[in-house]
């Protein structure tokens, strides 16, 4: 046994070689999925891609944040990337006012909260390319208006690797509004959902979802089970949650309250009269 020892060793390191090898390529280089948007869903629109530029900032607080506004600046983060749904090791960045505030208005604040953008951290703003110090693909988590100027307050991004699973408020675009039965008949759109909340594969996050109202009548509704989505997108709230109702105008309810006092009061008389000719044969 002594002897036969040293060879079953050798097998079986031999062996445990073979196999750690190849565990360690599948480890290294995972298969993802490569995932695409769907013909005839929303994808981002190219005329709005850009590169946002930002320049490293070294402390944060309200009296920083102070003075990079004054300079034309906006105090930003970049979260790193962890699990896909939260932020760890953070990047105090600047970015500037002016580029931030014509994206919100270009786009409007929740529909920039869906789109990924590109940020190119600088040495300076007005620094050469050579002088790039990171470049990654984000998407903007939060960001602070004034509440009188709109003016842009404060930012905040995080990481969008292919491989993110991201929570996304996407923005609902509703239409068909004017061949709605509903809407037709006089009712009103009583819009309950906004946003909807899914858990995205970061290449595929849809820069909104379209809300096709051209089939809904008077008293119907749509739920967030309703709405047509890529497939790998998870929602994170209930499915039986009403996006939107289709519904009468007060003005139309009274109408028809009126119209049905008047059809029975009419009814009645119609029945007294009649009981009366039955009388006076």
């Amino acid at each position: 046994m002594l002897v036969k020892r040293p060879l079953l060793v050798a097998k079986a390191i031999h062996h445990l070689r073979l196999y750690s090898s190849q565990a360690a390529v599948a480890v290294a280089e995972p298969q993802l999925e490569i995932l695409d948007y769907l013909e005839g869903l929303p994808r981002p629109d190219p005329k709005y891609d850009e590169t946002i530029v930002a320049i490293p900032r070294a402390s944060s607080g309200s009296n920083t944040s102070v003075k990079e506004r004054k300079a034309g600046r906006v105090p930003g983060i970049i979260f790193e990337q962890e699990d896909g749904q939260h932020g760890g090791n953070k990047r105090l960045i600047s970015v500037g006012t002016n580029q931030i505030r014509k994206l919100v208005n270009h786009l409007g604040r929740s529909f920039f909260l869906s789109r990924l953008f590109h940020i190119e951290v600088r040495s300076h703003f007005d620094s050469s390319d050579g002088d790039i110090l990171e470049k990654v693909r984000v998407l903007p988590r939060q960001i602070h208006l004034h509440s009188a100027t709109d003016a842009p307050l404060n930012v905040t991004f995080i990481r969008a690797p292919s491989n993110a699973l991201l929570k996304v408020e996407v923005p609902l675009v509703f239409r068909g509004e004017d061949i709605s039965p509903g809407l037709r008949k006089g009712a009103y759109l009583n819009t309950i959902k906004r946003t909807v909340k899914y858990l995205c594969p970061a290449d595929i996050i849809p820069p909104y979802i379209d809300v096709d109202l051209s089939e809904l009548d008077v008293g119907q509704k749509l739920v967030m089970g309703d709405l047509k989505v890529h497939p790998a997108l998870k929602l994170l709230r209930s499915k039986d949650e009403p996006v939107c109702k289709i519904m009468l105008s007060r003005v139309s309810e009274k109408q028809k309250k009126s119209t049905d006092e008047q059809k029975k009061s009419t009814d009645q008389q119609q029945k007294s009269t009649d009981q009366e000719k039955k009388k006076s044969k």
